[in-house]
């Protein structure tokens, strides 16, 4: 089944790594096989070894979509990428990071172009729980009020333990000018390569805090992120290629 990967990336806070829990409120668990593009980004404190701390999706066999908030200012050695698990820090393979590679672009005040890219130092074999996304054109339309599904790990409820297993939440696009009056309201702007998922005026159910989830329907694909404010709807930043990472690589192509 071909899914469109939607990458949520939920900002609270500017600094690179999440200081607070995560969460994916009123989901329910999954299974990587449901959704094997899904990769544990694990990061190193200094202290205790690597935990995961963000999330990506797959792009090819050595490289995985992220967030630049996530990323930026850290040396590759701090990051590492688990891939074909259902939970956050166990199981699965888990591959050194060789190399950060974030959007030219990417602005911390306005989270506009939140895009990475990690690349790891091995490759990635592919089996029915790790697979590449498959991405949509640069053309590609989401519609308003279109079903996604939000993945990832956290807690589960604010406040609540953490799920170590993988966990999904159905929300819906929402339309652009809903959304840009929505932020509008906390003093924030969207820009033209933003879109918004959530559930408009409706509590309990949350893509995340400060990670990453995948967002997924049954159709084409097509990778974004996402800005969380409280409970503001989720503003999300469209990515498309060959305008990254193409073109922070130099390259038509995207990395092998």
């Amino acid at each position: 089944m071909r899914v469109l990967a939607l990458l949520a990336l939920c900002l609270a806070a500017v600094s690179a790594v999440p200081k607070n829990p995560q969460r994916i409120v009123g989901g329910s668990v999954t299974t990587i096989g449901q959704y094997p593009s899904m990769a544990a980004l694990l990061f190193s404190w200094g202290t205790s070894g690597h935990r995961q701390a963000c999330g990506g999706t797959i792009l090819n066999n050595r490289s995985i979509l992220t967030a630049a908030h996530c990323t930026i200012g850290d040396a590759p050695a701090r990051w590492r990428i688990r891939v074909g698990s259902t939970n956050a820090n166990s199981g699965g393979v888990v591959h050194n990071s060789q190399q950060i590679i974030n959007h030219p672009n990417y602005n911390g005040n306005t989270f506009n172009n939140d895009v990475s890219i990690i690349r790891s130092s091995s490759t990635f074999s592919f089996n029915n729980n790790v697979r590449a996304a498959s991405i949509a054109g640069s053309n590609y339309n989401l519609g308003n009020n279109q079903v996604v599904w939000a993945t990832g790990w956290g807690t589960i409820s604010s406040g609540g333990p953490a799920s170590e297993q993988l966990r999904h939440v159905q929300i819906w696009t929402v339309a652009q000018n809903t959304c840009a009056q929505r932020y509008a309201e906390v003093g924030m702007s969207i820009t033209n390569n933003m879109l918004c998922s959530g559930w408009l005026d409706v509590g309990g159910r949350d893509q995340c805090q400060e990670t990453l989830a995948v967002l997924s329907t049954t159709t084409v694909s097509l990778l974004v992120f996402a800005l969380s404010v409280g409970d503001v709807l989720r503003l999300v930043t469209q990515v498309s290629t060959p305008v990254f990472p193409a073109s922070a690589l130099g390259s038509k192509a995207m990395p092998k």
